[in-house]
């Protein structure tokens, strides 16, 4: 009787992939999450840019997420503004434990949620409505790029052929400083779905109204994350391409705020 129970749960899976089924059924159970935290985001986006002001338009606005991590914070930041790239601004968003000191840059900007939400979603879109840009790139306070990191996923995105969306590969580091391995897949749509090789740190794509985070409340052990959401939700109407050259250094960190890593 067990193995016939389990054989449509395994056709669904088999037609429409694990990841895509665990997500709807995310949606559906965290949906009051989702609507508490929306209104949340968009007071906060309110206040912030009332308090702050404008931010300049920029070919590429880079949003950090970041809590409790000053010295990582200050190394993804230099990482970000030592990019070759220069017409970008660097939108730091902190999830309500408050700012160090950082950089003095005018393409520069911090700004700290009135209290914690522990969804990098929201903390995430938040950054993304306070710019204004023709691309948005994303980095956490752990990971670091490599200088060349901009530069390759505009010259893809701004050939004459080019896609809406491209993600570059990643070097994944352990704590210790040592490489782990090199993660760089070809998009396909239909393995994303049963497999999660897309993350935001290598993602930069064209902004418009798809490019926004989920808001649903994601405890370490709910699956898929908001990465592979927005990613697999995006290029349902958009082009997505990879650049198989290594330009995040992405840290497999078991501290992390937001994700628990095992192994």
């Amino acid at each position: 009787m067990r193995r016939i129970a389990r054989a449509p749960w395994e056709l669904l899976k088999r037609t429409f992939g694990w990841l895509v089924l665990f997500e709807l059924r995310n949606k559906v159970l965290l949906a009051p999450s989702a609507l508490r935290l929306r209104r949340l985001e968009t007071a906060e986006t309110r206040r912030l840019a009332a308090a702050a002001g404008p931010v300049p338009d920029a070919l590429v606005a880079t949003v950090i997420a970041t809590h409790r991590r000053p010295d990582q914070l200050r190394a993804a930041v230099r990482s970000a503004l030592a990019q070759r790239v220069h017409d970008q601004v660097v939108m730091v968003v902190d999830d309500g434990a408050g700012l160090p000191e950082l950089p003095d840059d005018p393409r520069l900007f911090a700004v700290s949620l009135a209290r914690n939400t522990g969804v990098a979603g929201v903390v995430r879109n938040v950054g993304i409505r306070l710019t204004r840009s023709r691309y948005v790139a994303f980095l956490d306070d752990d990971n670091l790029w490599e200088p060349d990191h901009l530069e390759r996923a505009l010259a893809v995105l701004e050939a004459p052929d080019g896609p809406d969306a491209v993600y570059t590969a990643l070097r994944r580091v352990l704590p210790d400083g040592t490489e782990r391995d090199i993660l760089s897949v070809p998009f396909d749509r239909r393995r994303a779905a049963r497999e999660s090789f897309l993350d935001t740190n290598a993602f930069v794509a064209r902004r418009d109204g798809a490019l926004r985070f989920s808001r649903l409340r994601r405890t370490p052990d709910v699956l898929p994350r908001e990465d592979w959401e927005l990613v697999h939700r995006y290029s349902r109407g958009h082009s997505v391409r990879h650049v198989p050259h290594a330009t995040v250094r992405y840290l497999v960190n078991p501290g992390s705020f937001y994700t628990t890593w095992s192994g």
